[in-house]
């Protein structure tokens, strides 16, 4: 148990410390040193902080039908590492961002498109990586302990690292951006999701590994298509057509009830 839990709990700090690191100050960072407009940066900020509350639903059904927990995650992982890298790479290098606006300069100088190219690179990249860990690695810790106290013990120290992690972001990181660097800010943050991404994948012979079960939407996708394929034809007035459960030799009858008892 204890190894489980130790590398659960390190990649799920590592992970939240370096998305938390890169995304809580994304907006000062465009307005700042991409020189990009006050509304645009905040319409950029909030899509990122959309896509990383719904695309983690994407990578649940990813995990759940077709590829596993495992691999969704430390996929992922890779993913948001390459996207940390390349962001910091944006704040480190001139090339790679526009000219500074200086003091009385009016407009600035706006960054080109392979510029701003390369910085949204970055940022769908990194928000990919979220899709892929958010929700899975939770699901997969708990896995490993049949045990119910077991199970409580992981999720307290699952969501302890969770706000811890993201509270470091948060205050250090942001502070080390603002008033130190940018490109060490972000570094901080590409090597937390390098810890993380190794914590996981070292303890991976411990594991108990989900297998594809099949995703609930998947099943609700297809009662959708099914009701629309069939939403012209009648009804039949038989109880029998509607009350049968598959059984290994066909189907058979469910004894109704006049409630819904």
């Amino acid at each position: 148990m204890e190894i489980e839990l130790v590398e659960f709990v390190a990649t799920m700090a590592g992970l939240t410390l370096a998305a938390g690191g890169w995304s809580s100050n994304i907006i000062v960072y465009l307005i700042n040193e991409f020189n990009i407009k006050i509304i645009d940066a905040a319409q950029t900020a909030n899509i990122l902080g959309g896509c990383m509350a719904l695309s983690p639903i994407i990578g649940a059904i990813l995990a759940d039908s077709y590829l596993g927990s495992f691999i969704v995650i430390w996929v992922s992982s890779l993913v948001s590492m390459v996207g940390v890298l390349v962001l910091t790479l944006t704040s480190t290098l001139d090339p790679l961002k526009p000219k500074p606006c200086e003091n009385g300069q009016s407009p600035c100088i706006g960054p080109s498109k392979a510029q701003i190219g390369i910085l949204y690179t970055s940022l769908a990249l990194s928000t990919m990586g979220v899709a892929g860990t958010r929700f899975t690695l939770g699901s997969l810790g708990a896995y490993q302990f049949g045990n119910q106290k077991h199970q409580q013990v992981y999720f307290n120290w699952h969501y302890f690292a969770l706000k811890v992690a993201s509270l470091v972001s948060i205050v250090g990181i942001v502070y080390i951006q603002d008033n130190v660097s940018w490109g060490l800010g972000y570094g901080l943050s590409g090597a937390a999701n390098l810890v993380g991404l190794v914590a996981f994948v070292m303890g991976s012979r411990y594991y108990l590994l989900l297998k594809p079960q099949g995703s609930p939407f998947t099943g609700l996708g297809c009662v959708l298509a099914a009701a629309f394929r069939k939403r012209k034809l009648l009804l039949s007035p038989m109880i029998e057509d509607y009350c049968q459960e598959q059984t290994p030799g066909g189907t058979k009858l469910i004894n109704t009830t006049n409630s819904f008892k």
